[in-house]
């Protein structure tokens, strides 16, 4: 994959509201639990898909709290790829935290 313009970078932020850019090569989201095994659950989804696709996240869980920061070492920065995981990771979010 290649990676991605600083333009299509932030065209591509408006299709996922929640995540935000750091260090101009990584999303970031946290994603906040009513309880402590609901994040795990999700931890779960997450590690499980980015393993199908060979593409892993950093996960960080802070209790309630997990941080999810994502992106491409082969392109150094963004790809489309790490887009479409943070879409799959907020419908993991979605189903999880209900």
């Amino acid at each position: 994959m290649e990676k991605l313009t600083p333009f299509e970078v932030q065209e591509k932020l408006s299709s996922v509201p929640d995540w935000r850019l750091t260090d101009e090569k990584w999303i970031e989201r946290k994603y906040r639990f009513r309880d402590y095994l609901k994040g795990i659950d999700f931890v779960q989804s997450v590690a499980n898909l980015s393993e199908q696709v060979n593409h892993h996240p950093f996960i960080s869980i802070d209790y309630k709290v997990v941080t999810v920061r994502i992106s491409s070492w082969n392109a150094r920065g963004l790809t489309s790829l790490d887009f479409e995981l943070a879409t799959k990771y907020d419908e993991f979010y979605l189903q999880t935290k209900s």
